[in-house]
């Protein structure tokens, strides 16, 4: 133990040290950690410590998935994905998930008030604006169901495997107690809700070659030599490290061990033709203060279901684009669907590859351009509802 460790450190370690139940000792070195004063001459300690809680996290993981596997059968812990984009549905038991499946979806499901009637992730389709929209029911989330508690371990696998979450909750209760429980579960799984400031990729290869970090953003509290310093101390010599956003050396180590995944996130407020769930809806809207989008329906009056449908689409950040053929006069009405932000380049890649080596120019028709169809190069910013003719060489 490093000697210029606080008091309360020091014995938040000495608790460490008391405990070999993997879940507390879990606990433990996480407070622990919030004791540490974060700098170069605690690094080192931290680092060790994150590695023994990776360690944890993924024995007890490996342990989950055996003991459900063995309880149910071999359930499926994630759906394969169909569609543009796959959504978790995620609530606590009867917030009306099923309901809300059957009302938006092609899905046969069984909407009953008994307690956790849903026990294996359910996929539906859901048609939206020209593409379809994969929504899977999980097992209702309680608390522990990060640790594996129920189902909870489907639960958090369709999380992960998902491209965005919508997290239900119940407006007849009380509908912040929900989501704190939702979120602290979600938490616990390393599944982050709100976009972080910064990310940090390290791709491993082993071939020898030198150790490559491309920064695209900014160090908050190091510089490149730090970050270098601290991936060599792990060992990291051959790897491509990408840095974008605002990072700080932490954030570096973090990613050594464990990588916290982001979802883009909306909250559904059910239940709104009950008596006093505006006021709980008010209550909702301002615990989250804007942080997440909250989109209140009745599933069972079919009310905001279709605001749901466009918020979901506008959480999954997603833009349609058509393609057109030269020899064609009008386009095709099934687009692809690309990230806000895709180049020509992206469009051209997920179409084939082919494209972009023989490419020769595109025409696009847009709203925004002075006049359709403009020519333009691989470089060229798509927007949702381009229509896009590929010329080749």
């Amino acid at each position: 133990m490093p000697a210029n460790l606080p008091p309360e450190a020091k014995d938040k370690w000495a608790e460490v040290e008391a405990t070999n139940e993997p879940k507390l000792k879990l606990q433990k070195y996480q407070e622990f950690l919030a004791a540490v004063p974060q700098h170069k001459g605690t690094m080192k300690l931290r680092g060790q410590v994150k590695k023994k809680m990776a360690v944890i996290r993924k024995d007890l993981d490996e342990k989950r998935q055996k003991r459900v596997g063995l309880r149910s059968g071999g359930p499926k812990f994630f759906i394969e994905k169909e569609g543009s984009a796959q959504i978790a549905l995620i609530g606590m038991t009867n917030v009306g998930k099923s309901s809300l499946l059957a009302a938006v979806t092609n899905a046969k499901v069984d909407v009953s008030p008994v307690p956790f009637t849903s026990r294996d992730p359910v996929p539906s389709i859901m048609n939206y604006k020209d593409i379809q929209l994969q929504i899977v029911e999980t097992p209702a989330v309680t608390e522990g169901s990060a640790d594996g508690k129920l189902w909870g371990a489907q639960t958090m696998a369709s999380a992960r495997n998902s491209d965005g979450l919508l997290l239900m909750v119940d407006l007849s209760c009380d509908p912040v107690r929900q989501l704190q429980v939702i979120l602290g579960e979600l938490d616990k799984a390393r599944i982050a809700t709100s976009k972080p400031k910064g990310k940090v990729e390290i791709d491993r290869k082993h071939t020898g070659t030198a150790l490559r970090i491309v920064l695209v953003g900014k160090l908050k509290d190091c510089n490149m030599r730090d970050v270098e310093e601290l991936l060599r101390s792990y060992r990291i010599n051959d790897a491509i490290v990408k840095i974008s956003g605002e990072i700080a050396l932490d954030d570096v180590e973090e990613a050594i061990f464990e990588t916290t995944m982001f979802k883009p996130t909306l909250i559904v407020a059910n239940k709104l033709d009950i008596t006093g769930a505006e006021a709980n809806l008010r209550m909702l809207q301002q615990h989250v203060q804007g942080k997440l989008p909250v989109i209140a329906v009745s599933c069972e009056k079919k009310f905001g279901l279709e605001k749901m449908s466009e918020a979901v689409f506008n959480t999954l950040d997603i833009i349609r684009i058509y393609t057109k053929e030269p020899s064609k006069r009008d386009p095709s009405d099934k687009p692809f669907t690309l990230k806000r932000g895709a180049t020509l380049q992206d469009l051209a890649k997920s179409i084939h590859g082919e494209f972009i080596k023989n490419f020769a120019y595109a025409r696009v028709w847009a709203k925004r351009l002075v006049f359709s169809p403009q020519k333009v190069g691989l470089t060229f910013a798509l927007e949702d509802g381009d229509i896009v003719e590929i010329h080749t060489k």
